[in-house]
């Protein structure tokens, strides 16, 4: 099936999508070659310096790989997903048993290196986090997340905070969902302030062992927490009666 010649506009974009296209719908096979460059710059009526950014874009999207001496090749119909797509798809539970091995060494690295602004930020992280107790579930969620972020950046890798930066769309939407599903706050609305604060006062001892145990505890009772919400959501599906028609 001949490509088409494509309309005036960003020839780039046009050229990007018409093959991506082609390689989604199968008519080249993944480990085949797709034609040269010459060949696709004539099919699409643009010229060669046109198709090799296309070409670029996507083997920057992970569908091809052009091997020296030897072609441009197909390597998948589908473009591989980013790490935040792919985060936003995950569950949240998978997110959290991930979130969990981040924060429990933070929480070891950030008692070994926490400076004295460290320790502010950290209280002042954990004060806010109380006031927040009167908010809505959005605001406290927030105040939650701010201070485990204080105590990710208190272990001073830049890695680990990039690395928890990213999880927190996902954690955020799913805390916020696991709150109204189960009304935690409801019975205590500074829930978890207890071990918030142990393992603040853990960092600020200087305390690795205490403060990776106590990181760890809190995430797994919360962790556990998501579990029951899931489940509660899945339950009603299951024991439902069919629909009539």
């Amino acid at each position: 099936m001949p490509l088409g010649a494509l309309r005036p506009s960003p020839l780039v974009e046009q050229a990007t999508e018409r093959l991506r296209a082609h390689i989604a719908a199968g008519h080249w096979e993944v480990g085949g070659k797709l034609p040269g460059e010459t060949t696709l710059a004539r099919e699409l009526g643009v010229g060669r310096s046109t198709v090799r950014e296309a070409l670029r874009a996507l083997a920057g999207a992970g569908l091809v790989q052009p091997r020296q001496g030897a072609g441009v090749f197909v390597l998948a119909t589908e473009p591989a997903e980013d790490w935040p797509t792919r985060l936003r798809r995950a569950a949240v539970t998978d997110v959290y048993e991930v979130r969990m091995l981040v924060e429990v060494q933070a929480a070891r690295l950030a008692a070994r290196r926490r400076t004295a602004d460290d320790v502010a930020a950290l209280r002042a992280a954990l004060a806010a986090r109380r006031a927040a107790a009167t908010a809505d579930d959005p605001a406290f969620v927030d105040a939650d997340i701010a201070l485990h972020a204080a105590v990710v950046a208190a272990a001073h890798n830049p890695v680990l905070t990039d690395l928890f930066a990213e999880f927190v769309p996902a954690l955020r939407e799913g805390l916020i969902d696991l709150l109204a599903l189960l009304g935690v706050r409801t019975r205590d609305p500074n829930h978890g302030d207890a071990s918030h604060a142990a393992l603040v006062a853990a960092v600020e001892a200087g305390d690795p062992a205490a403060a990776g145990d106590l990181a760890e505890a809190e995430l797994t009772n919360t962790l556990g927490e998501l579990t029951r919400g899931a489940e509660a959501v899945q339950e009603p599906a299951r024991g439902s009666a069919p629909v009539s028609e």
